[in-house]
């Protein structure tokens, strides 16, 4: 612009960038700069005029107005332009064909009618004067109401991550303090739930989910975004995020819940994922409830408490026809349990919670206590450190006579058990292989003397151990055996009378 420059030159420094400018040329354009010089003729202005809102870029654009050269709008910079002019007021009742005028009429006929135009309009933005004039001037709203009725009349504009892609921006390359309101725009003008759902996924992908190179000195991901700009990001999602049952799979809640429980995000947030979980958790697996613990103390390798209210808020949403539901729950909180007692750091406290979590959503349901035993088992296995009082405690929650004919049949050679539960099973046992043979044998009365044979058996057994005849010793020496013989005796090892024996050893658990 040298050789522009006269005699009346002003030098303005913009971001410690001099511009040396003709200041004629300059009030031609601007109402503001022209009376800044006729209140200010013989001053040098390089030190008054220093706070002029804009970047170097921005103003060699309006500088370049003013000197006569054609100016190139884009989406990017139409809006800090019109800022500019705006401030320095170059409107057309000042100058005729004004560059404020202009680049509102580039805003109004090419970036509003666009969605790409109007997402990378928005995304320039890095200013938080431009911002808050940008708002003053209605360009913000105008470019978000666009956004917003653009998806009403076309929602695959939102993305689909699995069936429809778009090729155009994704809405989710907003910051924040666009990206809250044009969504939460969309939830007011009734947008499609599974929309937004998959959407605010995408969002939590782009802006939340933690870098794996990622390290405790370094928490910003490869975007620069913080932790705590992530932590208010999944805040915000859960805010938006509709209540709408299977509207994202567990699997995605649950992953929602451990970055919102690892970027320490509000109660009312985690509270917001438990929820969700609760109300679909038949829809859940075992792995979305292997949620981590996360803190400094990490005594125990899962959150079983958030399990614990997650089951909590199924059973508060759950109603009376709702049987199916509630089978699976209980089959899955039972999966759970076997799942977790293999972390040798879970408490024995927090592993009775859990099974007698589990036993109660069995209630009302046919289910055996197979699960049960199996998770008990697997704990114990895994803790074989307990005293004989602490095994007693924990598997004071089993049901024996709950428990199928191969569970006892396992539980019978189990060493890990103590006697006492032991015994009882056995005697559960006999009972089953009684009611099983009985049913068998009930059509031929030659049979009716085994079945009273081994009820005689069963009584004298109960008296012997009543009366403390049978140690310890004696009854891990022989429950091995026991089964063996009652089939031997009951006419099951024998090939004749195979066929009426329906009892099959069946491996409960690996040993």
């Amino acid at each position: 612009m040298s050789r522009y420059s006269f005699s009346k030159d002003v030098q303005v420094p913009v971001c410690g960038i001099p511009f040396n400018l003709d200041r004629d040329l300059l009030a031609a354009r601007s109402s503001k700069l022209s009376k800044f010089f006729k209140e200010n003729p013989e001053e040098d202005l390089s030190r008054l005029i220093n706070d002029i809102p804009t970047t170097p870029q921005i103003f060699e654009i309006m500088a370049r107005f003013c000197y006569g050269f054609k100016i190139n709008f884009t989406p990017e910079n139409v809006i800090p332009v019109s800022c500019l002019a705006c401030y320095l007021g170059m409107t057309d009742s000042h100058s005729p064909n004004n560059l404020l005028n202009r680049a509102l009429s580039f805003f109004e006929h090419e970036v509003v009618t666009g969605w790409n135009e109007s997402l990378r309009s928005l995304k320039a933005i890095d200013n938080e004067i431009v911002l808050q004039q940008a708002s003053k001037l209605g360009l913000l709203s105008s470019c978000m109401d666009s956004i917003i009725n653009k998806a009403l009349d076309n929602p695959l504009l939102l993305g689909d991550p699995i069936k429809h892609p778009s090729e155009d921006l994704s809405l989710t390359t907003l910051g924040l303090q666009f990206y809250e309101p044009i969504i939460h725009g969309m939830i007011q003008c009734k947008m499609g739930s599974s929309y937004i759902a998959s959407n605010l996924y995408q969002y939590f992908k782009s802006w939340v989910v933690i870098d794996a190179k990622e390290t405790d000195e370094d928490t910003s991901s490869s975007e620069g975004v913080s932790s705590n700009s992530k932590k208010v990001a999944i805040e915000a999602i859960e805010r938006l995020l509709p209540h709408d049952r299977g509207i994202l799979p567990c699997a995605l809640l649950s992953e929602m819940l451990r970055y919102a429980t690892v970027l320490e995000a509000n109660v009312n947030c985690r509270d917001g994922f438990e929820v969700r979980i609760g109300r679909q958790l038949d829809l859940a697996t075992v792995d979305d409830l292997l949620i981590p613990t996360e803190g400094y103390s990490k005594d125990e390798k899962y959150d079983t408490e958030c399990v614990r209210r997650i089951l909590k808020h199924f059973y508060q949403n759950i109603t009376g026809q709702d049987q199916n539901g509630l089978d699976v729950v209980a089959e899955l909180v039972e999966d759970f349990l076997g799942e977790v007692a293999n972390d040798i750091d879970l408490k024995k406290n927090s592993f009775i919670l859990l099974a007698e979590m589990a036993i109660a959503a069995s209630e009302g349901t046919q289910r055996n206590s197979d699960g049960i035993y199996r998770a008990i088992d697997i704990y114990l296995n895994k803790h074989r450190y307990f005293t004989d009082s602490e095994r007693e405690e924990i598997c004071a929650l089993l049901d024996c006579n709950k428990m199928s004919t191969e569970a006892c049949e396992h539980a019978a050679q189990n060493e890990r058990l103590p006697v006492r539960v032991t015994v009882q099973v056995l005697f559960a046992g006999q009972l089953h292989l009684r009611e099983t043979i009985t049913k068998e044998v009930a059509v031929t009365s030659s049979e009716d003397g085994k079945v009273m044979k081994l009820e005689k058996e069963c009584l004298v057994m109960r008296k012997v151990i009543q009366q403390g005849y049978l140690s310890k010793t004696t009854i891990e020496k022989e429950k091995k055996n026991v089964w063996k013989e009652m089939k031997r005796k009951l006419g099951c090892i024998s090939n004749i009378n195979r066929r009426n024996c329906h009892v099959k050893k069946k491996k409960i658990h690996p040993r």
